[in-house]
This record gives C-alpha cells, structure tokens and sequence, in this order.
C-alpha cells in the first residue's frame, strides 16, 4: 500500500485525535479568576487552567468592560484536565469547596455580577452531574440557598495576556490580595 493511503487511513482511523480526546474542559465562576487558577491548578489531573469571562451580552469584552459590571459576563476559568485522572463531578465537586455558594453577585470581597459563582456545563451528561450535585448539597442541609448560577456554557473570552497565572507573577500582590480578601479563611468556616 503507498505510504500516502497508509496515513490517509491512519489519520481516518481516529488515530491523530485521540490526543485531542485524552483531555475536555470545564468552565467555573468563582470570583476573582486568579484564585480560581490558583486552585485549580492544584489539583491532580488538571492539565491546564485560563483566566477569562463568559454568561455575558457583550463581545470580545475586556477586563476594564467586564469591571464595570455591564456585560453581564463572570470572571472564570476554563480547566482543561484529564478525565482519566480526574472526572467531571470532581472538578464540579472541588469548585463548590473553593467558593461561597451562599451569596448572590459576590464572592468574599468581590462584589458585582461579574464576581458571581457558576458552573457552566458543555452537554446533557455535564448538567445532570452540575445539578444533581447542587441538589445534594442542597439536601444535606449545610446552606439554606444556593445562589451559584448553573447554565449551558456560552462563548468563554480569554483574559488578556497579563491575567493568565498572575498569582505565579505577581506573588505577593496576589498572596495580600488573597488573605485582606478573607478568601481563605471563609472558605475554611464553610467547608470545615
């Protein structure tokens, strides 16, 4: 068989996108989106993690848009990761422990729509997992209301360039903007 038919049929084979297929992506609001690439990247299986916005009206909004609060887009994270390492209704279930699902438009100092929490799903097996984990916390009783934004996933906007991994840039900015933001320590009385 020539060598052409060879990587014709390889490449029909699936072969070249079973690299694609070894990750998927998932899209979480949480308030600032540089904690929540900080704790994503955290975690085993996550294989990549992008500051940006989506749930908005506007396109190709900016940081200095979305700030004003008037696109109606969150700050997010679009996670890419492995499910062979870490499944869906993991990532879904880590998200919850990393916000405050109690409050509506904010998150710990960040106030504003833009600042509001949300799980944005991507097909039918994603929102059954979003959901039926909401509804499971909702059941244990821990929060009397849950004001995180569950939805279809939209057009997800990547941040500029300076907002990608600016807790590894700029450390100590993130590091006292993180502790006087209470994040942490709110966390912690949630979750304990």
């Amino acid at each position: 068989m020539p060598m052409r038919r060879v990587w014709v049929a390889w490449l029909l084979s699936g072969a070249v996108t079973s690299a694609q297929a070894a990750t998927a992506t998932a899209l979480f609001a949480g308030g600032c989106f540089w904690c929540l690439e900080a704790d994503f990247e955290k975690l085993a299986g996550v294989v990549a993690v992008e500051s940006g916005y989506t749930a908005g009206k506007t396109t190709n909004p900016t940081y200095e848009t979305v700030a004003r609060g008037h696109t109606g887009h969150a700050e997010a994270v679009r996670v890419t990761y492995d499910p062979a390492r870490v499944s869906y209704p993991q990532l879904v279930d880590y998200f919850w422990r990393q916000i405050d699902p109690t409050v509506k438009d904010r998150q710990f100092c960040d106030l504003g729509d833009q600042y509001r929490s949300g799980i944005y799903w991507g097909n039918a097996a994603e929102r059954q997992a979003v959901q039926d984990s909401r509804d499971a916390l909702q059941k244990s009783g821990r929060f009397k209301t849950i004001h995180t934004e569950l939805a279809p996933a939209s057009v997800f906007y990547l941040a500029e360039d300076y907002h990608q991994d600016d807790y590894k840039k700029n450390t100590v900015r993130y590091s006292y903007y993180r502790l006087s933001c209470g994040r942490d320590a709110r966390v912690k009385l949630l979750w304990k």
